[in-house]
C-alpha cells in the first residue's frame, strides 16, 4: 500500500522525528528546528530559531567550524556529504554532549546554495564509553608492557 504524500507530509516527518532536525541558512542562522532538536539541546524552537549555529557550537570549536562552513557555503562542495560525522556540542546548561549527524545541501532551482540540513542524534553515552574502554585498554596494555 502507498502513503499518499499529502502537503503536510514532510512537516509531520520532521516534527515528529525523534532525531534532532535543523537547517541553517548561507551566513548560519538557524531557520528551522524540530522537537528532536529542542530535546537534544535544550532551546525551544522559539529560542533557537533566528539565532546563530553558536548556540549549539561550544566555543573552542567554533573558529574551525566556520572556516569550514563559510568554504562550503562560496564553494557549494563538502566532503562531508554522505559521511556521518561526529562533533563535540553545546547544551543549554553548559554540559558538552557528543553528537553524530549527517548534513543535506539545500540548492535552490539553480543549484544555488541556500544552506544545510542537518540531522543529529545524541551519541554521548556511547562516546564515554568508548572513551572507557580506550583508557582500560591502554592501561592494560601499559601493565603488561611493564
Amino acid at each position: 500500500m502507498m502513503i499518499p504524500l499529502k502537503d503536510n507530509t514532510f512537516r509531520q516527518i520532521i516534527e515528529g522525528a525523534p532525531d534532532a532536525i535543523m537547517l541553517a541558512d548561507r551566513q548560519g542562522i538557524i531557520r528551522l528546528w524540530n522537537a528532536g532538536a529542542a530535546s537534544l539541546f535544550g532551546y525551544s524552537s522559539e529560542e533557537a530559531l533566528g539565532q546563530s549555529l553558536d548556540l549549539i557550537i561550544p566555543e573552542p570549536m567554533r573558529a574551525r567550524h566556520w572556516e569550514g562552513y563559510h568554504r562550503v557555503m562560496a564553494t557549494g562542495e563538502t566532503v562531508y556529504g554522505s559521511k556521518l560525522l561526529a562533533v563535540p556540542a553545546a547544551h543549554r546548561d553548559g554540559h558538552r554532549l557528543s553528537v553524530e549527524f549527517s548534513i543535506v545541501m539545500l540548492r535552490d532551482d539553480d543549484g544555488t546554495l541556500g544552506g544545510i540540513a542537518a540531522i543529529m542524534r545524541d551519541a554521548t553515552e556511547r562516546w564515554k564509553k568508548e572513551k572507557a574502554l580506550k583508557e582500560r585498554l591502554a592501561e592494560l596494555e601499559s601493565a603488561m608492557a611493564s
